[in-house]
């Protein structure tokens, strides 16, 4: 099996709304082989991904792909569903897959579901070594292979915390954009946009997350407002911090005011030896060192996000119980590591206790008397970690005042998402009476607890976070225009902006004449790709879009954004496009246009030009409203349409009309357009374009303006 070419379609195409990787694959002599004429072949590729019993493929039913398989399919079809299961064993779950023939001999397009490119591409050639394997006869390391690729998942794809936000934001067709190879996504488009990184958003104030890293900076301003804090000073040396303790009564917490993650944390210290020890540790992690009460109670951590509390976890010490036997080191690993919530991925609530990269761990243990590789004697146990292990759901047991001073806090240190870390014995209780307190205020906040968490149910903590940037009311949309055809496309994208630019919206626009912001030329090149739509769509000045579609833009890239309010076809030639990409029939020159039409919002307009019958037939696709163009009043498309009450723009003995059933609005006479008299543009395309502007919401009396000040020719 040869690949002749691998595409990344990285926005809606022919197959699906979704990114795929599409690959031409020619499977040369396979041809004549189908799975039912290799012998061993259903057994060797079972054996080695027995999930495959999974796929429901084209039956719509478990075990559908290998009833396929036993009745006998082609390679190309098989590599489909191999690289989608490589794809879901590795994490990152894939689900749509097509394999197509073409019309040459051996020569299949293979297209999978694809949330990273670099992934994909990995498991797709994964995959057909694999299927190479099983067809030969020849051995191969399936585990190492999906290794390999689980590996690639945790570096490149989406973290869990972003991933459920963006998913959250996809719940409610709030579109996204991932600006970088890491964690930064952009929510919405142009100026409707908000950005997340993680748990932080662009309302998360520097100020805010600079207070929270300084921790007596924070208890100095909550204690102030009446926040309930433990008392505690910041402390130079390991001599002032045994005296501050004894100022403030033992037993204490030593840490640093700037760590995170529990690190260099000491607690519940009791002896002069043991505060100067954990002076030494935290001393090590923060730039200065902070003693405080110690606080008696459970750790637990409260979500607050957008002023409300969203989630909330407890958390517990961890012990080792020894049996005369085993060290403690060893025991750590039996006892606590074993667990399969634990585990360095970011996929696991709770992390592994790694004793010779967390030397809290070892202080904990030393106070208690014991080396890490002593033996533990039978019955006795030992802490071995007091804190950072909050992963047990408590939300519901969350007192309301608790709730309230947790969201007091966050507004205090200004933050608009806070991880707020209380000790209280009760959580279900007030404060004051059980003397909890509030001991950190985090940005940026771990999001895993709280949907993964150890015990308890998840909790929607990113739905909380969309919520909190876009009412409910807001789907972070800008008016985006997608035209497509066979020609006419930059002509029309060109008059388009200009009556937008009109209506007094800050327009982006993308076309083969290049790339515009206002009225501002800011490249030169073809700009009627993927890329360059996206540069318009993560633009924050840019209040609506006119992004121009080739038939090549559509097959080799995908649409530059998910959906549109108004999609545009000027016309279709299908004997233009033959040949292009196996594209050899009306049906799939058909099937390529319709996707700028197949995006179209429910609450958007299909602009269609009725003199085409192909452009006419695609209007039942359209998910929202038609308004229909052409030359000619009496086309029976027209005058179907326009007795059901829909809209068009058409020309009637001169008078270019706009038309909603029976009523007529003259816009302008065709004789007195400039750019129809002396430049003889085609008047589809501007009716294309006046249409497109009427849709939009643009007044006749601007459309007027625009049409009649147009210049087709650029000086």
């Amino acid at each position: 099996m040869e690949f002749l070419k691998i595409m990344h379609l990285r926005g809606p195409n022919i197959w699906t709304y979704r990114p795929v990787l599409e690959a031409w694959l020619d499977i040369g002599v396979l041809e004549d082989s189908p799975s039912n004429l290799m012998s061993g072949f259903y057994e060797r590729l079972t054996a080695w991904l027995p999930s495959l019993a999974q796929h429901r493929c084209g039956i719509g039913e478990l075990g559908g792909f290998l009833l396929r398989l036993r009745e006998g399919t082609w390679s190309g079809h098989i590599l489909e569903h191999v690289t989608l299961e490589l794809q879901t064993l590795a994490g990152m779950q894939g689900g749509f897959g097509k394999a197509r023939s073409t019309s040459v001999r051996g020569v299949y397009k293979v297209v999978v579901r694809s949330r990273d490119e670099k992934v994909s591409r990995a498991a797709l050639y994964a995959g057909r070594d694999l299927v190479m394997a099983a067809i030969e006869d020849k051995p191969f390391d399936v585990s190492a292979a999906i290794s390999h690729l689980r590996v690639m998942v945790d570096a490149l794809c989406l973290g869990p915390s972003t991933a459920c936000i963006v998913a959250a934001a996809t719940e409610r067709r709030i579109p996204s954009i991932r600006l970088t190879d890491g964690n930064l996504v952009q929510l919405g488009y142009g100026a409707r946009q908000h950005r997340v990184w993680t748990a932080e958003t662009d309302k998360t104030s520097a100020i805010a997350e600079g207070i929270s890293r300084d921790k007596d900076l924070t208890k100095s301003l909550l204690q102030a407002c009446g926040v309930p804090v433990p008392e505690g000073s910041v402390v130079e040396t390991a001599a002032e911090a045994w005296e501050a303790a004894l100022d403030i009564g033992l037993p204490v917490v030593v840490k640093p005011t700037d760590g995170n993650h529990g690190r260099g944390v000491s607690m519940e210290l009791m002896t002069q030896l043991e505060v100067e020890a954990a002076f030494r540790l935290a001393d090590e992690e923060g730039s200065e060192v902070l003693v405080e009460r110690f606080v008696r109670g459970h750790e637990h951590r409260l979500l607050i996000v957008g002023g409300k509390l969203a989630a909330a976890a407890r958390g517990e010490s961890i012990s080792v119980f020894g049996n005369g036997v085993f060290t403690i080191r060893q025991l750590i690993e039996l006892q606590i590591n074993t667990d399969p919530r634990r585990g360095v991925e970011e996929e696991f609530p709770l992390e592994p206790i790694l004793i010779d990269q967390n030397p809290a761990v070892i202080f904990e243990i030393e106070r208690q008397g014991y080396a890490v590789d002593a033996v533990l004697p039978k019955g006795e146990s030992i802490i071995v970690q007091r804190n950072g292990n909050v992963a047990c759901d408590v939300t519901d047991l969350v007192h309301p005042e608790v709730a309230a001073v947790a969201a007091l806090a966050a507004r205090i240190v200004g933050l608009d998402v806070a991880g707020i870390d209380i000790v209280a014995l009760d959580i279900s209780k007030p404060l004051a009476p059980q003397q909890g307190a509030i001991v950190e205020v985090n940005a940026g906040p771990g999001l895993l607890m709280h949907l993964k968490p150890a015990e308890g149910q998840p909790r929607p903590v990113g739905k909380a976070i969309v919520d909190s940037l876009f009412a409910q009311n807001q789907s972070g949309r800008i008016p985006i225009v997608g035209i497509s055809g066979s020609s006419g496309k930059t002509l029309v994208s060109r008059i388009l902006a200009r009556l937008i630019h009109l209506n007094g919206q800050h327009v982006g626009l993308a076309c083969s004449d290049g790339l515009y912001v206002g009225e501002r030329q800011v490249e030169k090149k073809n700009s009627s790709t993927w890329a360059a739509s996206q540069k318009l769509l993560m633009n924050r000045k840019i209040e609506a879009a006119v992004i121009e579609n080739s038939v090549t833009t559509i097959l080799t890239e995908g649409l530059g954004y998910d959906r549109c309010q108004v999609g545009i076809i000027t016309n279709i030639d299908p004997v233009q496009h033959f040949g292009e990409h196996y594209i050899e029939t009306y049906d799939q020159v058909y099937n390529v246009m319709r996707t700028q039409i197949d995006v179209v919002l429910d609450d958007g307009v299909a602009v269609l030009n009725a003199a085409d019958p192909m452009s006419a037939e695609i209007a039942q696709l359209c998910d929202g409203e038609v308004i229909f163009f052409a030359k000619e009043a009496n086309l029976p498309v027209i005058e179907a349409h326009l007795k059901q009450g829909g809209r068009a723009v058409i020309q009637e003995e001169g008078r270019l009309l706009l038309v909603t059933g029976s009523h007529k609005l003259l816009f302008a006479q065709s004789e007195k357009v400039p750019m129809l008299v002396t430049e003889n543009v085609c008047l589809d395309h501007v009716l294309a374009a006046v249409a497109g502007a009427w849709a939009l919401g643009v007044s006749p009396n601007l459309i007027s303006a625009g049409i009649n000040t147009f210049k087709a020719k650029k000086i």
